[in-house]
Protein backbone atom coordinates (compact mmCIF):
# COMPACT_ATOMS: atom_id res chain seq x y z
CA UNK A 1 0.00 0.00 0.00
CA UNK A 2 2.97 2.77 0.73
CA UNK A 3 4.25 2.08 -2.59
CA UNK A 4 1.17 2.54 -4.14
CA UNK A 5 0.78 5.86 -2.40
CA UNK A 6 3.87 6.87 -3.13
CA UNK A 7 3.19 6.60 -6.94
CA UNK A 8 0.00 7.49 -6.94
CA UNK A 9 0.99 10.83 -4.56
CA UNK A 10 3.65 11.42 -7.11
CA UNK A 11 1.36 11.10 -10.05
CA UNK A 12 -0.96 14.04 -8.11
CA UNK A 13 2.12 16.10 -7.38
CA UNK A 14 3.37 15.86 -11.27
CA UNK A 15 -0.16 16.80 -12.48
CA UNK A 16 -0.32 19.65 -10.05
CA UNK A 17 3.24 21.00 -10.77
CA UNK A 18 2.76 20.84 -14.75
CA UNK A 19 0.12 23.44 -14.52
CA UNK A 20 1.76 25.33 -12.05
CA UNK A 21 5.14 25.65 -14.60
CA UNK A 22 2.76 26.78 -17.05
CA UNK A 23 0.72 29.42 -13.93
CA UNK A 24 4.39 30.58 -13.26
CA UNK A 25 5.20 31.35 -17.14
CA UNK A 26 1.49 33.27 -18.04
CA UNK A 27 0.70 35.00 -14.57
CA UNK A 28 3.47 37.52 -15.89
CA UNK A 29 1.74 38.28 -18.43
CA UNK A 30 -1.64 38.67 -17.45
CA UNK A 31 0.04 40.93 -14.26
CA UNK A 32 1.50 43.05 -17.27
CA UNK A 33 -1.82 43.17 -19.01
CA UNK A 34 -4.34 44.00 -16.47
CA UNK A 35 -2.31 45.81 -14.23
CA UNK A 36 -2.04 45.57 -10.72
CA UNK A 37 -5.80 45.78 -9.25
CA UNK A 38 -6.70 43.73 -12.43
CA UNK A 39 -5.03 41.06 -11.51
CA UNK A 40 -5.72 41.20 -8.01
CA UNK A 41 -9.31 41.52 -8.80
CA UNK A 42 -9.02 37.82 -10.91
CA UNK A 43 -7.13 36.16 -7.97
CA UNK A 44 -9.91 37.13 -6.08
CA UNK A 45 -13.10 36.08 -8.11
CA UNK A 46 -10.73 32.71 -8.97
CA UNK A 47 -10.80 32.22 -5.20
CA UNK A 48 -14.28 31.54 -5.56
CA UNK A 49 -14.81 27.82 -5.76
CA UNK A 50 -11.97 27.45 -2.59
CA UNK A 51 -14.29 30.05 -0.81
CA UNK A 52 -17.22 27.74 -1.29
CA UNK A 53 -16.06 24.34 -0.88
CA UNK A 54 -18.44 23.81 1.53
CA UNK A 55 -21.00 24.03 -0.41
CA UNK A 56 -21.51 20.44 -2.05
CA UNK A 57 -21.85 19.48 1.86
CA UNK A 58 -18.79 17.48 2.61
CA UNK A 59 -19.74 15.20 -0.35
CA UNK A 60 -16.32 15.37 -2.07
CA UNK A 61 -14.47 13.50 0.77
CA UNK A 62 -17.29 11.57 1.68
CA UNK A 63 -17.65 10.21 -1.80
CA UNK A 64 -14.06 9.53 -1.50
CA UNK A 65 -14.39 7.38 1.93
CA UNK A 66 -17.26 5.65 1.23
CA UNK A 67 -16.78 4.95 -2.28
CA UNK A 68 -13.33 3.43 -1.71
CA UNK A 69 -14.89 1.03 1.05
CA UNK A 70 -17.26 -0.07 -1.16
CA UNK A 71 -14.62 -0.94 -3.87
CA UNK A 72 -12.35 -2.50 -1.28
CA UNK A 73 -15.47 -5.05 -0.46
CA UNK A 74 -15.93 -5.29 -3.95
CA UNK A 75 -19.27 -3.76 -4.16
CA UNK A 76 -19.08 -2.01 -7.73
CA UNK A 77 -23.13 -1.46 -7.07
CA UNK A 78 -22.64 -0.17 -3.80
CA UNK A 79 -19.25 2.66 -5.44
CA UNK A 80 -21.84 4.25 -8.26
CA UNK A 81 -24.68 4.46 -5.91
CA UNK A 82 -22.61 6.29 -3.52
CA UNK A 83 -21.38 8.92 -6.20
CA UNK A 84 -24.59 9.64 -7.59
CA UNK A 85 -25.93 9.69 -4.37
CA UNK A 86 -23.49 12.21 -3.43
CA UNK A 87 -23.91 14.19 -6.65
CA UNK A 88 -27.69 14.88 -5.76
CA UNK A 89 -26.97 15.79 -2.73
CA UNK A 90 -24.25 18.10 -3.44
CA UNK A 91 -26.36 20.02 -6.02
CA UNK A 92 -29.49 20.70 -3.91
CA UNK A 93 -27.34 22.96 -2.19
CA UNK A 94 -24.58 24.55 -4.70
CA UNK A 95 -27.10 25.18 -7.78
CA UNK A 96 -28.97 27.77 -5.23
CA UNK A 97 -25.38 29.00 -4.16
CA UNK A 98 -24.19 29.47 -7.61
CA UNK A 99 -27.63 31.49 -8.72
CA UNK A 100 -27.42 33.60 -5.91
CA UNK A 101 -24.11 34.82 -6.84
CA UNK A 102 -25.34 35.10 -10.36
CA UNK A 103 -27.82 37.04 -9.03
CA UNK A 104 -26.32 39.16 -7.27
CA UNK A 105 -22.87 39.53 -8.84
CA UNK A 106 -23.36 43.24 -8.88
CA UNK A 107 -23.52 43.90 -4.99
CA UNK A 108 -20.73 41.04 -4.17
CA UNK A 109 -18.01 43.27 -6.84
CA UNK A 110 -19.25 46.34 -4.25
CA UNK A 111 -18.94 44.14 -1.35
CA UNK A 112 -15.54 43.14 -2.44
CA UNK A 113 -13.95 46.63 -2.34
CA UNK A 114 -13.54 46.14 -6.42
CA UNK A 115 -12.56 49.57 -7.89
CA UNK A 116 -15.00 51.64 -9.84
CA UNK A 117 -13.61 51.28 -12.89
CA UNK A 118 -13.38 47.34 -13.07
CA UNK A 119 -16.59 46.76 -10.99
CA UNK A 120 -18.85 46.08 -14.20
CA UNK A 121 -16.25 43.51 -15.35
CA UNK A 122 -16.00 42.04 -12.22
CA UNK A 123 -19.58 41.00 -12.08
CA UNK A 124 -19.95 39.76 -15.25
CA UNK A 125 -16.83 37.48 -14.07
CA UNK A 126 -18.61 36.41 -10.80
CA UNK A 127 -21.31 35.17 -12.99
CA UNK A 128 -19.24 32.57 -15.38
CA UNK A 129 -17.35 32.23 -11.86
CA UNK A 130 -21.01 30.87 -10.12
CA UNK A 131 -20.99 28.48 -12.95
CA UNK A 132 -17.93 26.87 -12.52
CA UNK A 133 -18.76 26.41 -8.97
CA UNK A 134 -20.94 24.12 -9.73
CA UNK A 135 -18.67 22.13 -11.82
CA UNK A 136 -16.09 22.21 -9.40
CA UNK A 137 -17.81 20.43 -6.95
CA UNK A 138 -18.98 18.00 -8.95
CA UNK A 139 -15.44 17.13 -9.84
CA UNK A 140 -15.01 16.08 -7.06
CA UNK A 141 -17.23 13.83 -6.55
CA UNK A 142 -17.15 11.92 -9.89
CA UNK A 143 -13.87 11.08 -10.00
CA UNK A 144 -14.16 8.82 -6.98
CA UNK A 145 -13.87 5.67 -9.15
CA UNK A 146 -10.61 6.95 -9.75
CA UNK A 147 -9.29 7.53 -6.17
CA UNK A 148 -11.03 4.56 -4.94
CA UNK A 149 -8.66 2.54 -7.60
CA UNK A 150 -5.74 4.45 -6.69
CA UNK A 151 -5.42 5.73 -10.33
CA UNK A 152 -4.03 8.93 -9.83
CA UNK A 153 -2.32 8.45 -13.26
CA UNK A 154 -5.32 8.91 -14.75
CA UNK A 155 -6.96 11.64 -12.31
CA UNK A 156 -4.01 13.47 -12.52
CA UNK A 157 -4.25 13.82 -16.50
CA UNK A 158 -8.18 14.73 -16.49
CA UNK A 159 -7.22 17.65 -13.88
CA UNK A 160 -3.83 18.57 -15.44
CA UNK A 161 -4.79 18.93 -19.22
CA UNK A 162 -8.04 20.67 -18.17
CA UNK A 163 -6.09 23.07 -15.55
CA UNK A 164 -3.64 23.89 -18.37
CA UNK A 165 -6.00 24.67 -21.16
CA UNK A 166 -7.81 26.85 -18.95
CA UNK A 167 -4.09 28.64 -18.02
CA UNK A 168 -2.86 29.20 -21.21
CA UNK A 169 -6.37 30.78 -22.62
CA UNK A 170 -6.34 32.87 -19.93
CA UNK A 171 -3.75 35.77 -20.72
CA UNK A 172 -5.12 34.57 -24.87
CA UNK A 173 -8.59 35.62 -24.09
CA UNK A 174 -7.22 38.85 -22.22
CA UNK A 175 -5.36 40.10 -25.50
CA UNK A 176 -8.09 39.43 -27.61
CA UNK A 177 -9.39 42.42 -25.49
CA UNK A 178 -11.94 39.96 -23.55
CA UNK A 179 -10.55 41.38 -19.99
CA UNK A 180 -10.36 40.16 -16.88
CA UNK A 181 -14.49 38.87 -17.42
CA UNK A 182 -12.87 36.61 -20.28
CA UNK A 183 -10.33 35.46 -18.13
CA UNK A 184 -12.51 34.07 -15.33
CA UNK A 185 -14.82 32.45 -18.26
CA UNK A 186 -11.60 30.79 -19.75
CA UNK A 187 -11.06 28.83 -16.56
CA UNK A 188 -14.77 28.30 -16.48
CA UNK A 189 -14.69 26.52 -19.52
CA UNK A 190 -11.17 24.66 -18.23
CA UNK A 191 -13.82 23.28 -15.14
CA UNK A 192 -16.85 22.10 -17.48
CA UNK A 193 -14.10 19.87 -19.95
CA UNK A 194 -12.58 18.66 -16.71
CA UNK A 195 -16.22 17.21 -15.48
CA UNK A 196 -17.03 16.36 -18.67
CA UNK A 197 -13.79 13.90 -18.82
CA UNK A 198 -14.39 13.07 -15.37
CA UNK A 199 -17.24 11.69 -16.02
CA UNK A 200 -16.31 9.54 -19.06
CA UNK A 201 -12.73 7.87 -17.17
CA UNK A 202 -15.08 6.74 -14.34
CA UNK A 203 -17.85 6.06 -16.04
CA UNK A 204 -15.39 3.48 -17.69
CA UNK A 205 -13.87 2.30 -14.36
CA UNK A 206 -17.53 1.29 -13.03
CA UNK A 207 -20.13 1.31 -15.80
CA UNK A 208 -22.75 1.00 -13.47
CA UNK A 209 -22.31 4.75 -12.68
CA UNK A 210 -24.49 5.68 -15.83
CA UNK A 211 -27.52 3.71 -14.57
CA UNK A 212 -30.06 5.31 -13.20
CA UNK A 213 -30.25 4.52 -9.44
CA UNK A 214 -29.35 6.43 -5.62
CA UNK A 215 -29.35 4.26 -2.87
CA UNK A 216 -31.49 5.82 0.18
CA UNK A 217 -29.61 3.64 2.64
CA UNK A 218 -26.14 5.46 1.54
CA UNK A 219 -28.04 8.89 2.00
CA UNK A 220 -27.87 8.76 5.71
CA UNK A 221 -24.08 8.19 6.40
CA UNK A 222 -23.02 10.13 3.73
CA UNK A 223 -25.04 12.97 5.28
CA UNK A 224 -23.73 12.32 8.60
CA UNK A 225 -19.81 12.34 7.30
CA UNK A 226 -21.07 15.32 4.73
CA UNK A 227 -23.02 17.49 7.30
CA UNK A 228 -19.71 17.82 10.15
CA UNK A 229 -17.35 18.40 6.88
CA UNK A 230 -19.83 21.42 5.85
CA UNK A 231 -19.71 22.60 9.54
CA UNK A 232 -15.60 22.15 9.60
CA UNK A 233 -15.78 23.57 6.21
CA UNK A 234 -17.20 26.47 6.45
CA UNK A 235 -14.67 27.47 9.13
CA UNK A 236 -11.72 26.57 6.75
CA UNK A 237 -12.18 28.14 4.29
CA UNK A 238 -12.41 31.80 6.30
CA UNK A 239 -9.44 30.13 8.46
CA UNK A 240 -7.87 29.84 5.02
CA UNK A 241 -8.67 32.76 3.31
CA UNK A 242 -9.98 35.26 5.47
CA UNK A 243 -6.76 36.96 5.85
CA UNK A 244 -7.40 37.89 1.86
CA UNK A 245 -10.62 39.37 2.72
CA UNK A 246 -9.65 41.39 5.11
CA UNK A 247 -6.15 42.78 3.64
CA UNK A 248 -8.32 43.82 0.95
CA UNK A 249 -11.07 45.34 3.00
CA UNK A 250 -8.38 47.43 5.00
CA UNK A 251 -6.04 48.07 2.54
CA UNK A 252 -6.59 47.21 -1.45
CA UNK A 253 -6.49 45.10 -4.18
CA UNK A 254 -2.86 45.93 -4.85
CA UNK A 255 -1.69 44.72 -1.12
CA UNK A 256 -3.75 41.75 -2.68
CA UNK A 257 -2.06 41.65 -5.39
CA UNK A 258 1.79 41.43 -3.52
CA UNK A 259 0.18 39.03 -0.99
CA UNK A 260 -1.19 36.87 -3.94
CA UNK A 261 2.06 36.34 -5.36
CA UNK A 262 3.58 35.32 -2.42
CA UNK A 263 0.80 32.93 -1.02
CA UNK A 264 0.77 31.95 -4.88
CA UNK A 265 4.31 30.37 -4.93
CA UNK A 266 4.20 29.24 -1.03
CA UNK A 267 1.05 27.23 -2.43
CA UNK A 268 2.90 25.35 -5.15
CA UNK A 269 5.13 24.12 -2.50
CA UNK A 270 1.96 23.28 -0.30
CA UNK A 271 0.85 21.02 -3.43
CA UNK A 272 3.19 18.31 -2.07
CA UNK A 273 1.34 17.88 0.72
CA UNK A 274 -1.89 18.04 -1.07
CA UNK A 275 -0.29 15.57 -3.60
CA UNK A 276 0.05 13.10 -0.47
CA UNK A 277 -3.57 13.92 0.81
CA UNK A 278 -5.13 12.35 -2.15
CA UNK A 279 -3.74 9.62 -2.08
CA UNK A 280 -3.82 9.04 1.71
CA UNK A 281 -7.70 9.58 2.43
CA UNK A 282 -8.68 6.51 0.48
CA UNK A 283 -5.46 4.22 1.28
CA UNK A 284 -6.19 4.80 5.12
CA UNK A 285 -9.82 4.14 4.62
CA UNK A 286 -9.16 0.68 2.83
CA UNK A 287 -7.19 -0.10 6.05
CA UNK A 288 -9.75 0.58 8.87
CA UNK A 289 -10.12 -3.10 9.43
CA UNK A 290 -8.70 -4.77 13.10
CA UNK A 291 -6.30 -7.72 10.99
CA UNK A 292 -5.14 -4.54 8.78
CA UNK A 293 -3.76 -2.66 11.83
CA UNK A 294 -0.10 -3.51 11.71
CA UNK A 295 -0.49 -1.63 7.76
CA UNK A 296 -2.83 1.32 8.83
CA UNK A 297 0.28 1.60 11.42
CA UNK A 298 3.34 1.49 8.69
CA UNK A 299 1.18 3.44 6.34
CA UNK A 300 0.91 6.28 8.64
CA UNK A 301 4.55 6.05 10.04
CA UNK A 302 6.35 6.11 6.36
CA UNK A 303 3.94 8.57 5.15
CA UNK A 304 4.89 11.52 7.83
CA UNK A 305 8.65 10.51 7.83
CA UNK A 306 8.13 11.11 3.62
CA UNK A 307 6.63 14.93 4.66
CA UNK A 308 8.96 15.84 7.40
CA UNK A 309 11.93 14.56 5.67
CA UNK A 310 11.38 15.42 1.90
CA UNK A 311 9.81 18.99 2.22
CA UNK A 312 12.53 20.55 4.27
CA UNK A 313 15.22 20.56 1.05
CA UNK A 314 12.09 21.89 -0.99
CA UNK A 315 11.50 24.97 1.67
CA UNK A 316 15.54 25.90 2.03
CA UNK A 317 15.17 26.01 -2.15
CA UNK A 318 12.33 28.27 -2.06
CA UNK A 319 13.87 30.50 0.95
CA UNK A 320 17.10 31.25 -1.15
CA UNK A 321 15.02 31.69 -4.79
CA UNK A 322 12.10 33.92 -3.20
CA UNK A 323 13.23 37.53 -3.53
CA UNK A 324 15.27 37.44 -7.01
CA UNK A 325 12.34 35.35 -8.47
CA UNK A 326 9.45 38.04 -7.54
CA UNK A 327 11.38 40.20 -8.90
CA UNK A 328 12.14 38.66 -12.23
CA UNK A 329 8.35 36.63 -12.93
CA UNK A 330 6.41 39.53 -11.41
CA UNK A 331 8.25 42.92 -11.45
CA UNK A 332 10.76 44.72 -8.84
CA UNK A 333 7.46 45.83 -7.45
CA UNK A 334 6.47 42.55 -6.19
CA UNK A 335 10.07 41.52 -5.44
CA UNK A 336 10.03 44.18 -2.54
CA UNK A 337 6.70 43.74 -1.61
CA UNK A 338 6.12 39.78 -1.93
CA UNK A 339 9.26 38.57 -0.78
CA UNK A 340 9.21 38.99 3.58
CA UNK A 341 4.97 37.82 3.44
CA UNK A 342 6.83 35.08 1.45
CA UNK A 343 9.45 34.02 4.22
CA UNK A 344 6.65 34.28 6.64
CA UNK A 345 4.35 32.19 4.73
CA UNK A 346 6.86 29.37 4.70
CA UNK A 347 7.60 29.32 8.14
CA UNK A 348 3.95 28.34 8.75
CA UNK A 349 3.38 26.08 5.58
CA UNK A 350 6.56 23.53 7.03
CA UNK A 351 4.12 22.73 9.78
CA UNK A 352 1.18 22.65 7.08
CA UNK A 353 2.46 20.41 4.86
CA UNK A 354 3.20 17.47 7.43
CA UNK A 355 -0.33 18.18 9.06
CA UNK A 356 -2.09 16.48 5.83
CA UNK A 357 -1.38 12.97 7.56
CA UNK A 358 -2.63 13.06 10.76
CA UNK A 359 -6.08 14.94 9.57
CA UNK A 360 -6.32 12.54 6.75
CA UNK A 361 -6.13 9.86 8.96
CA UNK A 362 -8.44 11.42 11.17
CA UNK A 363 -10.88 12.22 8.06
CA UNK A 364 -11.13 8.04 6.56
CA UNK A 365 -11.51 7.50 10.56
CA UNK A 366 -14.81 8.90 9.76
CA UNK A 367 -14.37 11.70 12.62
CA UNK A 368 -15.07 14.49 10.70
CA UNK A 369 -16.80 16.01 13.91
CA UNK A 370 -13.36 16.81 15.19
CA UNK A 371 -12.44 19.27 12.69
CA UNK A 372 -15.44 21.32 13.17
CA UNK A 373 -14.90 21.40 16.61
CA UNK A 374 -11.45 22.65 15.94
CA UNK A 375 -11.97 25.19 13.24
CA UNK A 376 -14.75 27.20 15.30
CA UNK A 377 -12.89 27.21 17.98
CA UNK A 378 -9.98 28.79 16.53
CA UNK A 379 -12.23 30.58 13.89
CA UNK A 380 -13.06 33.84 16.12
CA UNK A 381 -9.75 34.62 17.80
CA UNK A 382 -8.37 33.90 14.33
CA UNK A 383 -10.55 36.81 12.52
CA UNK A 384 -9.53 38.80 15.58
CA UNK A 385 -5.59 38.28 15.50
CA UNK A 386 -5.63 38.89 11.50
CA UNK A 387 -8.02 42.02 11.99
CA UNK A 388 -5.01 43.23 14.50
CA UNK A 389 -2.00 42.45 12.16
CA UNK A 390 -3.09 43.28 8.69
CA UNK A 391 -4.28 46.94 9.60
CA UNK A 392 -0.95 47.13 11.18
CA UNK A 393 1.45 45.61 8.39
CA UNK A 394 -0.64 45.13 5.84
CA UNK A 395 0.74 41.71 3.73
CA UNK A 396 2.99 41.08 6.63
CA UNK A 397 0.53 40.87 9.15
CA UNK A 398 -2.00 38.68 7.12
CA UNK A 399 1.11 36.09 6.33
CA UNK A 400 1.79 36.27 10.14
CA UNK A 401 -1.77 35.94 11.06
CA UNK A 402 -1.97 32.63 8.66
CA UNK A 403 1.54 31.34 9.57
CA UNK A 404 0.53 31.17 13.29
CA UNK A 405 -3.28 29.72 12.71
CA UNK A 406 -1.21 26.56 10.95
CA UNK A 407 1.02 26.34 12.99
CA UNK A 408 -1.48 25.90 15.66
CA UNK A 409 -3.51 23.60 13.46
CA UNK A 410 -0.98 21.01 12.96
CA UNK A 411 0.18 20.70 16.47
CA UNK A 412 -3.37 20.08 17.30
CA UNK A 413 -4.05 17.16 14.62
CA UNK A 414 -1.21 16.04 15.63
CA UNK A 415 -2.24 14.71 18.81
CA UNK A 416 -5.96 14.58 17.65
CA UNK A 417 -4.13 11.78 15.90
CA UNK A 418 -3.03 10.06 18.69
CA UNK A 419 -6.26 10.67 20.78
CA UNK A 420 -8.70 9.23 18.31
CA UNK A 421 -7.12 6.93 16.61
CA UNK A 422 -4.39 5.81 18.87
CA UNK A 423 -1.22 6.48 16.19
CA UNK A 424 2.14 6.93 18.14
CA UNK A 425 5.79 8.01 16.85
CA UNK A 426 8.87 7.65 18.49
CA UNK A 427 9.00 11.52 18.79
CA UNK A 428 12.44 11.54 20.24
CA UNK A 429 14.14 10.08 17.55
CA UNK A 430 12.17 11.41 14.90
CA UNK A 431 12.75 15.05 16.82
CA UNK A 432 16.26 14.52 16.78
CA UNK A 433 16.78 13.92 13.17
CA UNK A 434 15.14 16.43 12.48
CA UNK A 435 16.83 18.94 14.85
CA UNK A 436 20.31 18.01 12.73
CA UNK A 437 18.19 18.17 9.37
CA UNK A 438 17.18 22.15 10.20
CA UNK A 439 20.23 23.15 11.34
CA UNK A 440 22.04 21.74 8.32
CA UNK A 441 19.13 23.63 5.94
CA UNK A 442 19.61 26.63 7.57
CA UNK A 443 22.63 28.00 6.55
CA UNK A 444 21.53 28.69 3.11
CA UNK A 445 18.51 30.41 4.30
CA UNK A 446 20.16 32.81 7.01
CA UNK A 447 22.92 33.96 3.95
CA UNK A 448 19.62 34.55 1.37
CA UNK A 449 17.61 36.75 4.24
CA UNK A 450 20.86 38.21 5.71
CA UNK A 451 23.73 37.98 3.72
CA UNK A 452 22.74 38.82 0.90
CA UNK A 453 25.82 41.18 -0.10
CA UNK A 454 27.62 37.92 -0.83
CA UNK A 455 25.85 37.67 -4.11
CA UNK A 456 23.52 35.16 -5.55
CA UNK A 457 26.04 32.64 -7.11
CA UNK A 458 27.30 32.89 -3.20
CA UNK A 459 23.89 31.64 -1.94
CA UNK A 460 23.31 29.03 -4.42
CA UNK A 461 26.84 27.71 -4.04
CA UNK A 462 25.79 27.13 -0.04
CA UNK A 463 22.66 25.93 -1.03
CA UNK A 464 24.43 23.30 -3.06
CA UNK A 465 26.71 22.33 -0.33
CA UNK A 466 24.22 21.83 2.36
CA UNK A 467 21.46 19.85 0.22
CA UNK A 468 24.48 17.50 -0.55
CA UNK A 469 25.19 16.98 3.39
CA UNK A 470 21.64 16.90 3.88
CA UNK A 471 21.63 13.79 1.27
CA UNK A 472 24.44 12.05 2.87
CA UNK A 473 22.73 12.72 6.33
CA UNK A 474 19.31 11.16 4.84
CA UNK A 475 21.45 8.14 3.60
CA UNK A 476 23.84 7.20 6.65
CA UNK A 477 21.40 7.99 9.72
CA UNK A 478 17.74 8.84 8.86
CA UNK A 479 16.61 6.22 6.12
CA UNK A 480 15.96 2.69 7.06
CA UNK A 481 17.16 -0.06 5.72
CA UNK A 482 13.55 -1.48 4.16
CA UNK A 483 13.59 2.46 2.83
CA UNK A 484 17.07 2.14 1.40
CA UNK A 485 16.18 -0.89 -0.49
CA UNK A 486 12.99 0.53 -1.77
CA UNK A 487 14.32 3.29 -3.16
CA UNK A 488 17.36 1.18 -4.85
CA UNK A 489 14.61 -0.70 -6.35
CA UNK A 490 12.51 1.54 -7.54
CA UNK A 491 15.28 3.82 -9.40
CA UNK A 492 16.71 0.96 -10.76
CA UNK A 493 13.46 0.42 -12.52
Amino acid sequence: MTTKVVKGSAWTLLGQMGPMAVSLITTPFVIRMLGTEGYGVVALISLLPAYLTFADLGMGLASTKFGSEAFASGNRNKEADIVKTACLIALTIAIPIATAIFIFSGVLASLLNVPERLHSDASVALKFASVSLVFYLLNNIVNTPQLARLRMDINTLVNAASRVLGLIAVPIVIFLDGGLAGAVFALTAANVIAFVFHLVVSGRLNPRLFEFSIDRDAARPLLKFGAAMTVSGIAAVLLTHIEKLVLTKQTSVEQLAYYSVAFTLSNAAMLFGVSMAQSIVPAFSQLLSPEKRSELLTLYTRTLRIGLFGFLPMVAILFVIARWFFALWAGPDFGVESTVPFYILLCGLIFNLNAYVPSGLILASGRSDVFAKLYWIELFPYILLTAILTDRYGAVGAATAWSLRTIVDAVAFFWLARRVCGVTLNSRQVLGQLAVSVAVLSVPIIFAVFVAKFGDRTNVAVLLVSLAIYAALMWKWILKSDEKRWLITRFSR
